[in-house]
């Protein structure tokens, strides 16, 4: 024997190219809002949509559910992991306040109240939209954070199937 013990092998496997947008997304900031936090975010941003809309636009109903898409998304991306539940609960209230700008309703708190009501029916499907873009976001968030915490796979053997490292013990030892 040469005195070697185990022999060391590199991998020749190749090295995969980044996408730029995958490096640009990867250089924006990830801040952790806590649930409350995601809300007021979402709520404040798309009121000030809402108001920007019905100066810019005059209360066009397909901008500000354009604008709802990605608050949603963010409000998704930047809610600590403990809170990922509060995302899709929090952004059709968002809606609800940014609406209120542009629902045209004018005269008293009856007929603004009215206005607001009819608004989230007629816009349903923006609102719809927009929760399950936080929904989905959401989800792929925490599927993605359990599959980090199961740990690397370990092959059980011939004809068995494939165990998570660490799970080596039987499930109801008599």
């Amino acid at each position: 024997m040469t005195g070697e013990s185990a022999a060391v092998y590199r991998s020749a496997g190749r090295t995969r190219r980044v996408p730029p947008f995958v490096l640009a997304l990867r250089r924006l900031p990830s801040p952790r809002l806590t649930g409350l936090g995601g809300g007021l975010f979402a709520a404040a941003l798309m009121f000030a949509l809402g108001t920007l809309d019905w100066l810019l636009f005059d209360g066009a109903p397909a901008v500000y559910g354009v604008l709802f898409l990605p608050v949603c998304a963010v409000t998704a991306l930047w809610v600590r992991p403990a809170d990922l539940v509060t995302a899709p609960i929090c952004v059709p209230i968002a809606f609800a306040v940014g609406i209120i700008p542009i629902s045209g309703g004018v005269g008293g708190f009856g007929t603004q109240a009215m206005a607001v009501v009819t608004a989230l029916a007629l816009h349903a499907g923006w609102l719809y939209a927009g929760t399950l873009v936080a929904g989905v976001v959401a989800t792929v968030r925490k599927v993605r954070m359990m599959g980090r915490r199961r740990g690397p796979l370990r092959p059980a053997g011939p004809g068995k199937a494939v165990k998570p490292a660490g799970s080596g013990k039987a499930a109801n030892p008599r």
